[in-house]
């Protein structure tokens, strides 16, 4: 076991066994409790099978502090967030590796009002603490006793533990109806949809969402692909950037001739979007779609971005009166920065996005609501609507590399392009702007590797020679 290198710049990710385990789960839950000193916090969990036996650790850890604990039993993270801001209580935690493979689990932490606990806002605190509580085991025995007690615990009965409690509840329905109050059900039009819960941990809120629609008469009918919950990924590690993810619901779209089609990644916090044919659409025009929307209904509002891609981003909120603020990327950042400016609205191509209505937090499932809104209102297809956007300013999508000595090839990259650029930043990694093109280079705050974005003025040949250049500077031995 190696010294807590799951704790990252702004959650808790690992390999099991190697970098977390329930030991070091009951040790979070302990440090958690002293740092932040709440009274009550909820904890959920995603669909991994590991995921249940470390969140009932970190609730050990927590009731041994003296933590009130409120289990929601499998949730996506959105819905760990909602749950902090809804029942205004002290804290939140999600067991979840997102979209990371299954030999991974981990954790992200909220306190109050679903702020984000990053590394400068008290995630190093705990995991410091954390370290020095690792000499102190746990009782196994307390353990097996909560398991049981999770498993027979009628809903609104306390097991106590210590001058602690714990018990199992949901959030669900007021998570739904939160859900609705972003569309006005009268707007929506009939539309068939297929959604694909990957593995499965979307698809309580897919079934929840389904009956609230009948409720409501809102004629969208879904398509269900992948829905069952099913923590040995049987159809892969539920990541929909990966493009052998893509074809499920690329095949699905064409085949039932759906409006769209909508795939999530493992704890859904991230949604994506593929249009009437069956194309994947690069969350940077989502993006673009979601700030004109919100613009048209709140003129002049700020829309927090990246800076990995933001040349459509900044022409929408021009076109708009709105006010486009580059932000570093990650969501603990991105949430900062919008209750700095009390944003409406803040979009990252990696398809994370935040609402100012939804505690400043990331959701998976507001944004695709919001399109099937857009849909209804202006008749178009999906394809349509993101059609300009694509054409005038292109872009290469995310690429990955594995470098050995990251910091000095995007050194040598800079030195090389410096003296053609007209404007370097390094808001986040290396950013260089040129006439009618721009990259921007990072190392992943969560991965071994280094991610070159690069987009252009409606130039999508200088788009693709421009990535084929620095693609290849890239992968030139070392």
């Amino acid at each position: 076991m190696n010294s807590l290198s799951c704790f990252k710049a702004y959650d808790i990710r690992g390999k099991l066994g190697e970098e977390l385990n329930e030991q070091i789960a009951y040790s979070i839950g302990r440090a958690y409790a002293r740092v932040i000193k709440p009274a009550t916090v909820a904890v959920g969990g995603d669909i991994r099978h590991s995921s249940e036996s470390l969140k009932l650790a970190l609730t050990l850890g927590l009731l041994t502090e003296g933590v009130e604990v409120l289990d929601l039993g499998m949730t996506g993270t959105e819905e760990i967030y909602f749950a902090a801001q809804h029942l205004a209580i002290d804290g939140a935690i999600e067991v979840t590796a997102s979209h990371n493979p299954i030999n991974y689990n981990g954790m992200k932490l909220v306190r109050s009002q679903s702020r984000p606990i990053s590394g400068d806002s008290g995630l190093f605190a705990i995991r410091d603490e954390t370290a020095r509580l690792q000499t102190e085991l746990f009782a196994p025995a307390a353990l097996i006793e909560l398991t049981l007690q999770s498993n027979t615990l009628a809903a609104n009965q306390k097991w106590h533990y210590g001058n602690a409690s714990y018990q199992k509840g949901s959030i669900l329905k007021p998570y739904i109806d939160h859900m609705l109050g972003y569309i006005t059900p009268a707007n929506m039009q009939a539309l068939k949809l297929v959604v694909n819960s990957g593995n499965g941990a979307a698809g309580h809120v897919v079934d929840a969402l389904e009956q609230a629609f009948i409720d409501h008469d809102i004629p969208i009918h879904f398509i269900k692909v992948h829905h069952q919950p099913d923590g040995s990924f049987p159809n892969g590690i539920p990541n929909p950037l990966l493009i052998e993810n893509r074809q499920a619901t690329s095949d699905a779209v064409r085949q039932h001739q759906a409006d769209f089609g909508i795939a999530w990644d493992g704890d859904f916090d991230r949604c994506f979007l593929f249009d009437e044919q069956g194309h994947f659409i690069e969350g940077y025009y989502i993006v673009g779609l979601l700030a004109a929307a919100f613009l048209k209904k709140e003129p002049g509002a700020k829309i927090i971005h990246d800076p990995r891609l933001y040349w459509n981003t900044e022409a929408v909120c021009q076109q708009h009166n709105g006010k486009a603020i580059c932000s570093k990327t990650g969501h603990a950042f991105i949430k900062e920065r919008m209750r700095e400016e009390d944003a409406v609205y803040g979009g990252e191509m990696s398809a994370h996005h935040y609402f100012r209505d939804f505690a400043y937090c990331d959701s998976g499932m507001i944004p695709w609501l919001l399109v099937a809104e857009l849909l209804s209102l202006s008749g178009k297809k999906l394809s349509q609507l993101v059609q300009k956007m694509i054409a005038d300013y292109p872009s290469s999508g995310e690429l990955n590399f594995n470098i050995a000595n990251p910091l000095q090839v995007i050194s040598k990259l800079a030195e090389r392009y410096a003296q053609q650029a007209v404007e370097v930043d390094d808001i986040d990694g290396l950013s260089m702007k040129f006439t009618d093109w721009r990259f921007n280079l990072r190392v992943s705050n969560t991965e071994n590797v280094v991610r070159l974005n690069v987009e252009t003025k409606g130039d999508i040949e200088l788009m693709k020679h421009k990535t084929a250049e620095l693609k290849s500077f890239l992968t030139e031995p070392e």
